[in-house]
């Protein structure tokens, strides 16, 4: 939010977007990028007909993108944002905040705190509970580890669970896919699958610690998987254990050097932690990563 001084800039090149840039990382035409900031979302440096975006300026746009694609009105969004920044303390930069819609409210949380930038109404935890995740993505379902695979047995394995575990999931019947899951552990209690699919639904839910204690039980079990590391980092983000959070997602990039979002978060993560430098070399991979896709 809080834009560099051009003399700022021109001093670390390496941390300016040009247009056609910040357009590729968002997966939106570089016009778009252009009328966002004519409608006042974000304030590049110019020189002459080149705009020239921070990495603030990059998740600003990102945050005031993900408002509009849900229908938030651009001056809301603009009103939202604007406020924001005079509700943050000066060392806090906006990467380190998640922004988001909840229907039609915009909603930003740091840590365990969630409010609406636009009144200062705070979030109760009972609603942030319920809210849609936080415009991180969190790997989806485990499908299982090829070498797992068996022949279905006449009685409930521990690998039937897991598979009812899926099926459940996919009917968005949550209850019953923890509950499977669950069941298959008591089967086979070093199922890394289990315990990473298991702890995804369990922090979607607000249950964090035991969130956190699945996944180091799947690290244990598997030391290398990086999805494990991955939702773990951000479980610890939550909690505010920041260098922890780092250091699981750097571990997430040591078993996965093209893991795209482990780059984003971890991108965003080193800014909130005034590491710039390091910030600006993950972005540029995630940039890097996206533009094959």
């Amino acid at each position: 939010m809080h834009t560099p001084h051009a003399s700022q800039q021109s001093s670390r090149p390496a941390e300016v977007f040009r247009t056609a840039e910040v357009a590729r990382i968002l997966g939106i035409p570089p016009a778009r990028v252009r009328g966002m900031v004519r409608a006042g979302l974000c304030r590049p440096t110019r020189h002459g007909r080149t705009l020239e975006f921070s990495f603030q300026d990059l998740v600003l746009l990102r945050a005031a993108h993900g408002l509009l694609r849900a229908d938030i009105a651009p001056r809301r969004v603009r009103h939202a944002l604007t406020e924001l920044a005079t509700q943050l303390p000066p060392e806090r930069p906006l990467s380190g905040v998640r922004v988001y819609a909840d229907g039609r409210r915009v909603v930003a949380r740091d840590g365990g705190m969630a409010w609406q930038p636009d009144n200062g109404q705070v979030v109760f935890a009972f609603e942030v509970d319920a809210l849609a995740r936080l415009a991180r993505r969190v790997v989806p379902a485990r499908r299982g580890r090829r070498q797992m695979v068996r022949p279905p047995q006449p009685t409930h394995n521990a690998r039937t669970w897991f598979e009812r575990a899926l099926a459940r999931e996919q009917r968005a019947d949550v209850a019953g896919a923890c509950d499977a899951y669950r069941r298959a552990l008591e089967l086979e209690p070093e199922m890394a699958d289990a315990q990473i699919n298991l702890g995804r639904l369990l922090h979607e839910q607000g249950e964090g610690a035991e969130a956190a204690r699945l996944y180091h039980l799947a690290i244990a079990n598997a030391p290398d998987d990086p999805v494990a590391h991955y939702n773990l980092a951000i479980v610890l983000e939550d909690q505010r254990h920041f260098a922890a959070a780092v250091a699981h997602y750097q571990k997430a990039l040591v078993s996965d050097p093209e893991f795209a979002d482990a780059h984003f978060n971890l991108g965003r993560l080193l800014d909130g932690l005034g590491r710039h430098s390091e910030a600006i070399r993950h972005l540029c991979r995630y940039k890097q990563l996206s533009e094959r896709q």
